[in-house]
């Protein structure tokens, strides 16, 4: 980019929050911690399923069913409502990643407009960013629940952009997720990609304008 992007757009869901916790939920209630794993992947793959055939689900309502899945036939120390319940509230407890407050800070101290674009609810973004003190970082916290779609589909990026005023190719995805990032360059967006566990980026997908390991990295990159 030769220029700074108008309005840098950021993924929720493990881009700002960090889900490790999560494992902790799982082995609470007596399954094994590395399902938590398999459960958010289940939660995309179905959101995503039901955007494909034109019915999409908030993320709350996946999640809890997508739980009942993995946990029936587990020997649970609760009853299995109780237990999904229990998990759905660490999801709505989880904090940032280490790099998130300094690097979302620096960035607004450059100038930028930043606005999360979430999966899920605007709700659990706003709970995340003012336990994480910077909630005043962010100018809107949008959520697909109000576009119609999840993201990648188009009508996602489309949505944030008009909700910002601005055009799709004045913005940039930050995201973890090599799927949004491909979404977001589909549509025009510039991207950032955030490695912070130094995986290889899927060469089926489209490639990010930049990679950064940490948010506090990006700043500097942009300038």
């Amino acid at each position: 980019m030769s220029n700074p992007p108008s309005v840098l757009v950021f993924d929720v869901n493990e881009t700002l929050s960090d889900l490790q916790p999560m494992a902790q939920r799982f082995t609470d209630v007596g399954a094994p911690g590395h399902l938590s794993r398999l459960w958010f992947a289940m939660v995309l793959r179905d959101g995503f399923a039901l955007t494909a055939a034109g019915s999409p689900q908030p993320f709350a309502e996946l999640g809890a069913g997508a739980l009942r899945t993995v946990l029936t036939g587990l020997d649970l120390d609760r009853d299995l409502e109780t237990a999904v319940a229990h998990v759905m509230q660490g999801f709505s407890e989880l904090g940032v990643h280490d790099d998130v407050p300094n690097g979302a800070r620096g960035l607004r101290d450059a100038g930028l407009r930043l606005v999360t674009l979430s999966n899920g609810s605007s709700q659990v973004a706003e709970q995340l960013l003012t336990r994480a003190g910077i909630r005043d970082c962010f100018q809107h916290l949008l959520s697909v629940e109000d576009a119609g779609a999840w993201k990648p589909a188009r009508t996602a990026y489309e949505y944030a952009a008009g909700a910002c005023g601005t055009p799709l190719d004045a913005m940039t995805l930050v995201a973890s997720h090599p799927w949004d990032i491909d979404g977001a360059g589909r549509v025009g967006m510039s991207t950032v990609w955030i490695n912070r566990t130094g995986a290889s980026y899927p060469d089926y997908f489209t490639p990010p304008t930049h990679t950064v390991s940490a948010l506090t990295d990006l700043a500097g990159r942009l300038a």
